[in-house]
């Protein structure tokens, strides 16, 4: 029983956690010292975000910090579509790397990073199409 407490007690230091919301997308985000390995849902990043301006989107962090090679990280993301999801992943580690080092919040703040963009959806009103989008003018 001993090993199973201190096993669990490892696991848990040097884990800094963080949140990242965009749209209707959450991402929560475990940093850990490492070898610059990126899990996304138990995925690689490169499987997980084909495009590359979304995997720039996620790395930014990252490479503002230099800390590509440095850490680990692991990544839970649900709603939303792949960009609302890629910002999402890009809030979170930059919280979490704050959380890591706070010398690092200069930097991450100087490369707006650590801002969360607040647009969301406007909601659809009555009697129109949309959100703003009115109904076709018919003269006749």
């Amino acid at each position: 029983m001993t090993t199973e407490a201190t096993t669990t007690e490892a696991k848990g230091t040097g884990d800094s956690l963080g949140t990242g919301r965009r749209k209707s997308s959450v991402a929560r985000v475990r940093v850990r010292p490492g070898t610059g390995m990126i899990l996304i849902n138990r995925r690689p990043l490169d499987d997980y975000f084909p495009l590359p301006q979304q995997r720039n989107a996620v790395l930014a962090p990252l490479v503002h910090t230099g800390k590509t090679e440095e850490v680990d990280v692991s990544i839970s993301v649900h709603g939303g579509g792949t960009t609302g999801q890629a910002d999402a992943c890009k809030l979170g580690i930059a919280r979490a790397l704050k959380k890591m080092d706070s010398a690092l919040e200069e930097t991450l703040r100087d490369s707006n990073l650590l801002t969360r963009d607040s647009r969301e959806v406007e909601r659809k009103k009555y009697g129109l199409r949309g959100a703003r989008r009115a109904t076709q003018f018919s003269k006749r």
